[in-house]
């Protein structure tokens, strides 16, 4: 958020989630006191689970105090207190200097970085021969030209594959090579806590989310946030899954909350006549032959799904110099990150033209703002909204599907698991992973078999796509 941005959105979400709670207030003379309760209940949960921070104590222990003898006009003004020091927490700042380092000085550092830990000696490392540059492993596809054509006639939201706290940087920086605009995102307070990458989250458009707040009002800020944001032509960026895939599948249940931002955001866009009313929105993979977090993520999907059978024995974050490790391997394999940008959607899940028009599904151009017209005025509706949300988040799944990449790591790995499980067939998967099986080893040829079996299967289905190295294989 540019600094001479972020009064005035904080003045924004404030005043539309207390004019909408006013507004609920006439349906009882104790809905503000039950929601000021409420959230100070939470908070103070909270509060006992986490160390305060700052005054955050005595602030609720004074509204709780305040409460049960405050007047409907102190109800308001308490909300306010409340909604403001949310909407404080949650902006995001960005600093153009700060953007300009991270796009030239880190990645070189980094480059330099994967140079040093391969170097052979000092001669090798004062080489300036086959030095790594970040950029060679970033491989940006798909829709590139389509999206650029949209930045002009509307505003983006990239909705994409999360495997990794890498994300958002690897998206950040792939855009940058394509010459677009800084993403806006959300960040879990977790991401702060370490100070040198604290330093570019916060002057780098993330907002913060903490998700160990419950109550209601905080994660209304947050939505508004979002929406306002897209209404002043912030292009922003949210993972639709929520979370990291602990599989490693693609995201199928999308949280739609910050996914409807976009209809709400249009909408409001026709109602105040903006120039450029349009939010596309843009489905986007992004694949490693290697991720970061793997082996903490998969020990999580491995021990919700198999409760007691599976044990987690060590924690790949324990270990030193993790992503220094990541970054040299990924030089090492020669590998690669691949960055896919699917066909943009409009709000109710159509495919765009380059024009930005919405098209219907037999190719047709058809007017978007049709869709949420009401005797000619652009209006909200709940339910049709929530069903247009419906619509983008069918259309975004099968936009992710269809253009995952499918890594050589991911092939092989893939092949050699089915072979294991092949020769392993009365042994329960859960075994199987912590003993290895029966077999130590499968001769090279009926790997190389498997493989081919496993790519064919692949191109027979038509999706996802496969990596580059793994076409020009076969």
């Amino acid at each position: 958020m540019r600094p001479e941005d972020r009064e005035r959105i904080q003045l924004e979400v404030t005043s539309r989630v207390l004019e909408r709670h006013m507004a609920l207030a006439a349906t009882g003379p104790d809905y503000l006191a039950t929601l000021i309760n409420d959230t100070i209940y939470h908070e103070r949960r909270r509060l006992e689970r986490d160390p305060p921070k700052g005054d955050e104590a005595s602030f609720y222990a004074g509204l709780a105090k305040r409460l049960p003898r405050a007047s409907q006009l102190e109800h308001k003004q308490m909300l306010e207190e409340m909604l403001r020091r949310f909407a404080a927490e949650v902006v995001g700042n960005f600093d153009e200097r700060v953007y300009r380092l991270s796009t030239s000085v880190v990645p070189t550092g980094l480059s330099l970085l994967l140079k040093a830990s391969s170097a052979a000696g000092p001669r090798d490392l004062l080489s300036m021969d086959g030095i790594s540059v970040v950029r060679d492993h970033i491989e940006v596809q798909g829709e590139v030209e389509h999206v650029k054509s949209l930045l002009n006639k509307g505003t983006l939201m990239v909705v994409p594959t999360h495997s990794s706290h890498l994300d958002s940087i690897v998206l950040g920086y792939a855009a940058h090579l394509l010459e677009l605009p800084p993403l806006l995102y959300g960040a879990g307070l977790n991401l702060f806590t370490n100070p040198l990458i604290s330093f570019f989250m916060n002057n780098l458009g993330a907002y913060r989310v903490d998700r160990k707040k419950s109550a209601s009002i905080y994660k209304e800020v947050l939505k508004e946030y979002a929406t306002v944001a897209l209404e002043m032509g912030y292009h922003n960026l949210f993972f639709p899954g929520g979370t990291r895939s602990r599989s490693g599948s693609v995201e199928s249940h999308l949280k739609k909350g910050l996914l409807g931002t976009s209809v709400t955001a249009y909408v409001n866009n026709l109602k105040h006549d903006r120039i450029r009313p349009n939010v596309y929105i843009v489905p986007c993979t992004i694949s490693y032959d290697l991720v970061l977090e793997a082996e903490t993520l998969i020990d999580d999907h491995l021990k919700e799904m198999g409760k007691s059978r599976y044990i987690i024995e060590d924690d790949e974050f324990s270990k030193p110099r993790r992503i220094l490790n990541f970054m040299s391997e990924i030089a090492s394999l020669d590998g690669r990150i691949a960055v896919t940008f699917a066909k943009p959607l409009d709000i109710v899940g159509n495919y765009v033209d380059l024009e930005g028009r919405s098209l219907d599904p037999r190719g047709r151009v058809v007017e978007t703002k049709s869709y949420v017209l009401r005797n000619g005025v652009p209006e909200h509706d709940h339910q049709r909204d929530q069903e247009y949300t419906q619509e983008i988040a069918d259309a975004v799944v099968r936009g992710l599907r269809r253009n995952n990449v499918v890594m050589s790591t991911n092939i092989v790995a893939f092949s050699l698991m089915r072979m294991l499980r092949q020769k392993n067939p009365n042994t329960d998967l859960y075994r199987l992973l912590r003993t290895g099986g029966n077999i130590p080893s499968f001769p090279h040829g009926e790997v190389v078999h498997e493989t081919a079996a496993t790519i064919d299967s692949v191109n027979a289905a038509g999706q996802p796509r496969l990596a580059e190295e793994v076409r020009a294989a076969t």
